[in-house]
């Protein structure tokens, strides 16, 4: 077993949306050590948040197991370039497709050039997400909280509603939730309420996609090291980040990409509807 990194970590703070390539230590997306299987083979996948992190190690480990990936994120197109270079050294085609889900048009826009270049979309991963902490509810701005909700939950509602007529039987939506959605940080409420929003829309539309035989399901982390701690968090709290867990120490992305994988696959075929927590021994009830 790999002997990851625990805190404390140094001081880096970035600004929002954070790049992965200014963290120390160096995020693990699986680059070195991801060994697939063809469980995914020649699946179209569309991954929002798919530059850096979580969406990162899930793009690596798809395209190892065999599929296409598009990737969805909102500016950091090193980052984005980057990823895409792991998907193309595993011999899989990546579309990158840079813009702002929060916006209507573009949330449309991605599903249509994907559908454009690659015909159809198998597997739809909502996993791009925004976040701010706050120790008042008062220094809470409305437009914050409600950038907050467009971005992680009506862009997840509108990604779903244009993928829907370019997925067949047997496709699969993955929507990234959180612990928050279970035990929510106060600091991060608009965050975490949104977390819960996830949970509760994925149970739902799996039972109103059952008929048409389209697995939906949700995956929730704990804290794991990705651009969004030091570009979101206050520096304490980024020095000491996971060390609250029983493992003592944040995830790594790789850590969390197998999850993904399993309920893409055709192995997942009877799970729908379920809520899987990454959460180093936090536990989720």
């Amino acid at each position: 077993m790999k002997n990851y990194p625990k805190p404390p970590f140094k001081p880096q703070q970035q600004s929002v949306p954070g790049e992965q390539s200014r963290m120390e230590p160096y995020p693990d997306c699986g680059e070195s050590s991801y060994k697939g299987s063809g469980r995914l083979a020649n699946k179209i996948t569309l991954i929002t948040g798919g530059d850096s992190g979580i969406g990162r190690a899930v793009a690596i480990a798809f395209a190892r197991e065999g599929a296409d990936v598009a990737i969805s994120y909102l500016d950091e197109h090193e980052d984005a370039k980057e990823t895409a270079r792991w998907v193309e050294d595993a011999g899989r085609q990546c579309l990158l497709l840079p813009g702002d889900i929060g916006n209507l048009a573009h949330c449309t826009a991605i599903v249509a050039d994907t559908v454009a270049k690659f015909g159809r979309i198998d597997v739809l991963i909502n996993n791009a997400a925004f976040q701010m902490t706050y120790e008042t509810l008062e220094e809470i701005p409305d437009e914050e909280w409600l950038r907050t909700f467009n971005v992680n939950v009506t862009a997840m509602f509108r990604l779903c509603k244009a993928s829907l007529p370019h997925m067949a039987e047997g496709s699969s939506i993955i929507n990234t939730s959180s612990v928050n959605s279970d035990a929510p940080n106060p600091t991060l409420i608009p965050y975490a309420s949104t977390k819960g929003a996830i949970a509760n829309f994925t149970a739902g539309l799996a039972q109103m996609l059952g008929k048409r035989n389209i697995r939906v399901n949700s995956v929730a982390p704990g804290p794991i090291w990705t651009p969004l701690i030091p570009s979101t968090m206050p520096e304490d709290t980024v020095k000491n980040f996971g060390a609250n867990t029983p493992l003592g120490r944040p995830g790594q992305p790789v850590e969390v990409a197998p999850i993904y994988v399993l309920l893409a696959s055709d192995e997942g075929s009877y799970i729908s509807g379920e809520r899987f927590g990454v959460t180093g021994g936090k536990p989720i009830l």
